[in-house]
């Protein structure tokens, strides 16, 4: 399996991006295919020891920053890391493309070089959220500020199915993500999604709100971009100063920093559990590829994560799982138009 990874992508590229895919080459049994500034790249694989290792570099001459416009880079910049790999994708010469830079051309990079699977209106993020149970897969988390009925109604379904086929859920519980758990709350469109949902075959369990996310009670849950992004982002923060918080509070006499030294070695599982890098990336879904966009500040072990995600993804072929999930869905008049761009 052939992996490529934008290693000019991300707050700390290339440093992070090559340690990453370097521990991934020596962990996962998949080749790399660094892109980017051969110079640079070949600086930092010379810093580490890659003797063996399945390691090569694809040169290109631009990169995309992160605080660039998506739609102008991606129109000014055809020789950037995150355009070539995603065409290394395209054409056969890669199976899938990791990405820590900027997600809107990620995206952009996705959408016009690998396409949509037919009936899918629009991809969708999807991100892991740890829960009292196990995890939670949310979508969307920043493709779609805005969504219709049937955008939401396709995210469930490629969730359900990345739930199923990635994380073992067994017939996954979707949620509606709203602002009350009864049929007549929310917008137009989420209303409307809501009776969709409840026709479908998927095992929709109705609405939760932001607060059952954590539960665990749903396998996937969904909602617009603009929600999702909101509610990542929070998680990630409070989970983080949270621990700050406690930290904090554990120092303050002698006698609780003894008792805290023990509780704090007792509780590595759950650091590792609310730690992003621990997730890897975001597979962005609906396109004919794979494609994962990750955390714009991270560094190794999430690179390295995100390549594992990248492979599992490969390895189940998630994508023709989606097209063929899609086509049964719309051919019930549930997920849209069976005319829908290809």
């Amino acid at each position: 399996m052939r992996i490529a990874v934008d290693a000019m992508g991300g707050d700390y590229a290339p440093v992070e991006v090559v340690k990453g895919s370097i521990d991934a080459a020596k962990e996962l049994g998949v080749e790399i295919i660094l892109v980017g500034d051969e110079a640079r790249i070949r600086e930092e694989l010379a810093n580490n020891n890659t003797d063996n290792l399945p390691i090569s570099i694809h040169h290109t001459t631009e990169v995309i920053e992160m605080g660039e416009s998506p739609a102008v880079a991606l129109r000014k910049k055809k020789n950037a890391s995150v355009v070539v790999g995603t065409k290394l994708v395209k054409d056969g010469l890669c199976d899938a493309i990791v990405s820590a830079g900027n997600t809107g051309a990620s995206m952009g990079s996705a959408l016009l070089g690998l396409g949509r699977i037919k009936g899918i209106h629009r991809p969708a993020i999807a991100s892991i959220i740890p829960t009292l149970k196990g995890v939670t897969l949310l979508l969307d988390v920043g493709a779609n500020a805005e969504c219709d009925p049937q955008n939401l109604v396709q995210f469930a379904v490629m969730g359900g199915i990345y739930s199923e086929k990635i994380l073992g859920a067994d017939n996954p519980k979707v949620g509606l993500l709203n602002i009350g758990e009864e049929e007549t709350k929310g917008k137009p469109a989420y209303l409307e999604a809501f009776r969709l949902l409840k026709q479908s075959k998927l095992n929709f369990m109705g609405n939760v709100e932001g607060r059952d996310i954590t539960s665990g009670e749903a396998d996937v849950v969904v909602c617009d971009g603009f929600v999702g992004n909101v509610v990542l982002k929070f998680g990630e923060g409070l989970a983080r100063d949270l621990l700050s918080m406690i930290k904090v509070e554990l120092q303050k006499n002698i006698f609780v920093k003894i008792a805290a030294a023990f509780v704090f070695s007792q509780a590595k599982g759950l650091k590792k559990k609310i730690d992003y890098t621990e997730y890897g990336g975001a597979p962005l879904l609906g396109v004919k590829g794979i494609s994962i966009v990750c955390h714009g500040s991270s560094k190794a072990k999430a690179i390295m994560n995100a390549i594992r995600v990248a492979k599992e993804c490969v390895e189940v072929n998630v994508v023709d799982c989606i097209k063929e999930s899609i086509s049964q869905n719309v051919s019930e008049n549930i997920a849209g138009d069976p005319n829908g761009d290809d």
